[in-house]
């Protein structure tokens, strides 16, 4: 009797499910996209609970997020190492598609950025490479899509499709992962009251006129930590950047991300930003908002590579003559 654990966290879902010569003896998942590395030994301990005669680990490979993609191969082999038994690799796209009866279409989950991983398939045979497209490139090719909230990679049909499949030796990554090494020397913490001063006068230096007072500052970090998130980061003891979020009407709002002008361009404001991104998502927000000075060409990258989009502009927002231009990130 051979039995498979199979484990795939290619999506926001954590699945896994525990299949003996075709029999399922346990499959459940968990929906939340931040919380793999958290749910995923928990799952397994339930399986193990079922039956513990583990023959072969079964892993999605991706495509994927890299983050969570990382987590399921990383436990996936470490598992299979201290149990001294041989793992599999399966490409994630087809555990989904294997449920699918159709004769050609494309299989497709998010890639985040208005992206999606996608691959085509005919015959229930996958005849294109995984790869990363905008949704609307995937329209003009005139093929059914099915997307994941209907359909995810299923773990069962992961552990079927092994007898067939030529394991995936190397994690599926389209293209380069999310994460970067933290800033060397910047250590990043909550804010706390004892960082206003500073904070306030860090505002005047780098904003002028337009700088929040210290009565602004104090109003608004008072929301924390319930319905807001600030942020500071220091480096050799000193405070060099702040930043701050909030959240209401399932939405949050950025109040300000700033670094002190020694520091900018050496990735404190990115790791700034991902930290408060993350936040929302734990507050399950369906969208992010902030608002940026137009012209300032320095940050608007930033955002736009972490998936936000100007929606509007606000004439006059920072004072006479000065635009905002606002700018939101769908997370739903």
């Amino acid at each position: 009797m051979s039995t498979i654990l199979a484990i795939d966290t290619s999506t926001s879902r954590t699945s896994v499910a525990l299949v003996a010569d075709g029999k399922v003896l346990f499959t459940k998942f968990h929906e939340d996209s931040l919380a793999h590395g958290e749910v995923l030994p928990k799952l397994v301990k339930e399986a193990l609970a079922v039956n513990k005669d583990i023959d072969l680990v079964a892993v999605g490979m991706g495509p994927g997020p890299f983050t969570g993609l990382r987590v399921g191969i990383s436990f996936a082999q470490s598992f299979a190492l201290g149990l001294n038994i041989d793992w599999v690799g399966v490409c994630s796209l087809d555990a989904m598609a294997a449920s699918i009866n159709e004769s050609e279409f494309i299989v497709s989950t998010d890639a985040r950025r208005k992206e999606r991983f996608w691959a085509i398939y005919k015959d229930g045979k996958r005849v294109s490479d995984p790869a990363v497209s905008q949704a609307t490139e995937l329209e003009k090719l005139g093929i059914p899509i099915f997307n994941e909230g209907d359909y995810f990679p299923d773990p069962v049909l992961l552990a079927n499709l092994v007898p067939n499949t030529k394991s995936v030796e190397q994690p599926i990554y389209i293209r380069k992962p999310d994460a970067y090494p933290l800033p060397v020397g910047v250590k990043f913490r909550a804010m706390t009251t004892l960082d206003l001063v500073l904070a306030a006068a860090i505002e005047k230096e780098v904003y002028g006129k337009a700088a929040w007072s210290n009565a602004q500052f104090k109003e608004e970090f008072a929301k924390a930590p319930k319905d807001a998130y600030y942020l500071a980061a220091e480096a050799e003891g000193e405070l060099i950047a702040y930043a701050g979020i909030f959240f209401v009407a399932d939405v949050a709002d950025i109040h300000t991300i700033t670094v002190v002008e020694k520091y900018r361009r050496k990735g404190v404001g990115r790791e700034l930003l991902k930290r408060l991104i993350d936040w929302a998502r734990v507050k399950k927000a369906d969208a992010i908002m902030l608002e940026m000075r137009l012209g300032n060409d320095a940050a608007r990258p930033l955002y736009e590579l972490n998936g936000f989009v100007e929606v509007s502009k606000r004439e006059n927002y920072y004072g006479p003559g000065l635009t905002a231009v606002v700018m939101r990130k769908e997370l739903k």
